[in-house]
């Protein structure tokens, strides 16, 4: 009866040895990016899932793409940031500068990836307040709805979301100034005086 014990007992810490190192393996990150890069569909999306799995530890490797890769790269980059939701907090400051640049696809799929990651995307609030004033209206939705999930740290944004709200009807944006104040969904909002100058 020992002598099975002991069998088992081998065999048992053998294969939790065989695990300890399958998952010490770590990941091939620029793989990964090559394929998601790739002109494969298939192989595309695969890629995409396995740096879900990933999260957090291929963050900056796709901060790193919005910043240096073509177009369809930095749309890609954005989209699978918006996947990881908070694990993507790294991307952060490089998601914010896309809100800048040319491409309105890649603004909005900056702005959709800054509103999954909610709160931790705080730092972007300057630059999403901007953007809501994009001249592409899905610009301008992502932007509110984003301020909307990052919450209070965003109220840095309320004076830009009441003037545009002065201005007529926005839902979004008087959802997002409802989030942001803590108040529940539906409630009224007081919007106060108009600014001078203001329409």
């Amino acid at each position: 009866m020992r002598v099975t014990w002991a069998v088992v007992g081998g065999v048992a810490l053998a294969i939790a040895l065989s695990a300890c190192r399958a998952t010490e393996e770590k990941p091939d990150i620029p793989r990964l990016l090559a394929q998601l890069r790739g002109p494969d569909p298939q192989a595309s999306g695969q890629a995409r899932l396995k740096l879900l799995q990933i999260g957090e530890p291929a963050a900056p490797a796709l901060a790193e793409m919005l910043r240096s890769g073509g177009p369809g790269d930095r749309i890609a980059a954005a989209n699978t940031l918006w996947g990881m939701g908070p694990r993507g907090r790294a991307a952060v400051p490089d998601l914010a500068a896309a809100l800048g640049g040319p491409d309105p696809e890649l603004r909005t799929a900056a702005a959709m990836a800054l509103e999954a990651m909610g709160a931790t995307a705080a730092a972007a609030v300057p630059a999403l307040t901007r953007a809501i004033s994009d001249r592409d209206q899905r610009v301008r939705q992502a932007a509110v709805k984003a301020l909307g999930s990052i919450g209070p740290p965003a109220a840095a944004a309320l004076p830009a979301l009441v003037r545009v709200l002065h201005r007529g009807s926005w839902p979004e944006a008087e959802e997002a100034v409802r989030r942001i104040r803590g108040l529940a969904p539906g409630a009224v909002i007081e919007l106060g005086p108009a600014e001078p100058g203001e329409p």
